[in-house]
């Protein structure tokens, strides 16, 4: 009776380990933004589920993120600096790039605004009054795609941020938004992860809607030519997940419930050129 019992115990202990041991390994460096907001939570285990893939999510910034494809250390990637990514497709370390979704840099404040940069019309103007206002500004400085922006905004206007007011976290937009909060600085942050961690937050929207502030996302596959180790074939079907028609309206319709509006907009079935995308 007891051996009987047991039986089925182990056969199914048997199917388990056989079904983890037939799970391939698929490392998915990101921008933190994609972890901070929630929305990998959602669709990591949507794929796992539907493929033969376990996904190792690794959040950093975009910089660190094409550092790892060059590097042979992550399989796909799912970043947000368009010219960065072009650079690393030039140099033949990626393999596949498809346009994912945008949504946009905002720039936040305390609410009695000190630089009076609230409803500015440009992110350029902004910057200007915070530099003359000397005022606190908290940037991220961790060669992600957003302190990429930031740096490009910086030097389109002109300036060089150098002042005591200005410091660099060298983290990610979550504990970024949270030392600017504390500060009560100014800070620009892609509006996802605003969303997300706003009621931990007080600080508000000031300026948003320049052009400049787009924020686009592509998947790339890391190059298999240039390491023997990259996990193409997961890489590929990671990268036609996040273009598939299931995908892109789960992001459409992503934060919609909680905040009342999208946190991402999808644009699979876009060029990056409709988006203004050189």
């Amino acid at each position: 009776m007891k051996k009987t019992a047991l039986l089925p115990l182990l056969i199914l202990a048997l199917l388990t380990a056989c079904a983890q041991s037939a799970s391939t390994p698929l490392i998915l460096a990101t921008t933190t933004s994609t972890q901070d907001s929630g929305l990998l939570d959602l669709l990591v285990p949507i794929f796992e589920e539907q493929s033969e893939y376990t996904v190792q999510t690794i959040a950093v910034g975009t910089g660190a993120a094409l550092k790892m494809a060059e590097e042979g250390n992550a399989d796909v990637l799912l970043v947000h600096a368009p010219s960065a990514e072009k650079v690393l497709m030039d140099a033949g370390f990626g393999r596949d790039r498809f346009l994912i979704m945008h949504n946009d840099f905002i720039f936040i404040g305390p609410s009695d605004d000190p630089a009076a940069i609230r409803s500015l019309p440009s992110a350029g103007e902004a910057l200007v009054n915070i530099s003359s206002a000397q005022a606190g500004f908290v940037s991220r400085g961790d060669d992600s795609g957003t302190h990429k922006k930031e740096l490009s905004i910086w030097a389109n206007a002109g300036l060089t941020p150098t002042w005591d007011g200005y410091i660099e976290s060298g983290q990610g937009m979550g504990t970024t938004l949270i030392i600017a909060s504390e500060k009560q600085a100014y800070i620009m942050t892609d509006r996802a992860t605003y969303l997300a961690n706003q009621d931990n937050l007080e600080l508000e929207i000031l300026l948003e809607g320049d052009e400049i502030l787009l924020n686009i996302y592509h998947v790339i596959t890391v190059n298999p030519d240039s390491w023997d180790n990259i996990n193409y074939e997961g890489a590929l079907a990671f990268a036609n997940f996040m273009i598939s028609n299931e995908t892109q309206a789960l992001i459409k319709d992503f934060g919609v419930d909680k905040y009342g509006q999208p946190l991402f907009f999808p644009d699979a079935h876009k060029t990056d050129a409709e988006l203004g995308v050189e």
